[in-house]
């Protein structure tokens, strides 16, 4: 999260209109729509299993992928389907930053239902697209169509002139 910070305070500096706040926006999310139905591949410091709950724990430098989508964060809990041992969801906590194609998100948690294709993000979420930042409490994207619902105190600093 501080990295991210820091790469936005120059922006920050830069930015010479009012700020614009609402409770909810719609935006766009990732390059492209995300193949949901890829590979997800986890790599981290440690890993917990516990096959009566049909869970496991990855802590320590957690980075998830899947396509062009990743996820990093301290911590992910992996939960599998009984029927069939797929993946169903993942909860990760802990620093988490989401990267789709060029756009950038951070939050403190992040929910990734595989199976509807959905990544809800809370807690003091920071988006950025290029130029330009949102921020909000809670972020729902849509990975089948690359769309974002922002909602909770939105706010953005709109540049004139910049297409945003």
């Amino acid at each position: 999260m501080k990295h991210l910070f820091i790469l936005m305070l120059p922006l920050l500096f830069a930015l010479q209109a009012a700020p614009v706040t609402a409770q909810s926006a719609n935006v766009a999310f990732g390059a492209l729509e995300q193949d949901t139905s890829l590979p997800v591949e986890v790599t981290a410091d440690n890993l917990s299993v516990d096959n009566a709950s049909g869970t496991a724990i990855f802590t320590g430098n957690v980075l998830i992928s899947q396509g062009e989508m990743t996820l990093s964060a301290g911590k992910v809990q992996v939960i599998y389907r009984a029927e069939d041992q797929g993946i169903a969801k993942l909860e990760a906590t802990g620093g988490v930053v989401l990267v789709a194609g060029e756009d950038a998100a951070e939050s403190q948690r992040a929910d990734y239902d595989i199976d509807a294709g959905t990544l809800v993000m809370s807690g003091d979420v920071l988006m950025t697209q290029g130029p330009s930042a949102l921020s909000a409490q809670e972020m729902t994207v849509n990975l089948n169509d690359g769309t974002a619902q922002m909602s909770g105190g939105v706010k953005t600093i709109l540049q004139p002139g910049s297409g945003n």
